[in-house]
């Protein structure tokens, strides 16, 4: 069916199950809000479907920075463990690539969780890089 851009509120809803994967601390109840939200950042969420059913998501944003340039970078990247080894994955960040080319970026960037191991072997296999390590400090909770 190809990857589409999630628009309509039920398009949103529908990419709940397989984010909440990645994101299990999200609640479907403001999950449209929230990516509603982020959209008006100028965050888009891109999806795969399987007939009816989302079985990859993308949630990424197109930015300016001095170190990379003009760059896509991905906030989220996530199939469904039911479809996964299917090649859906791949599917989306391909298009993902495209769509970075297509609006004249010079680099894709994304963040992993350490833990996530079987992601960081299919980012090595789709010829990105580990380039830096990313830090963090909490400043509630």
């Amino acid at each position: 069916m190809g990857v589409s851009t999630a628009r309509t509120e039920r398009e949103i809803l529908d990419c709940f199950p397989v984010m909440s994967q990645l994101r299990p601390h999200l609640r479907r109840e403001e999950f449209v809000a929230r990516i509603r939200l982020q959209q008006s950042e100028g965050f888009r969420l891109a999806l795969v479907r399987d007939g009816d059913d989302v079985v990859a998501v993308a949630g990424f944003r197109i930015g300016h920075n001095l170190a990379w340039g003009k760059y896509l970078y991905v906030d989220d990247l996530v199939t469904d463990e039911a479809a996964r080894s299917a090649g859906k994955g791949r599917e989306l960040l391909d298009w993902l690539v495209r769509t970075a080319s297509a609006e004249g970026c010079d680099e894709l960037h994304l963040d992993s969780g350490v833990q996530r191991y079987a992601a960081h072997r299919f980012y090595l296999r789709e010829r990105m890089e580990i380039t830096s390590h990313h830090f963090r400090r909490r400043l509630r909770g």
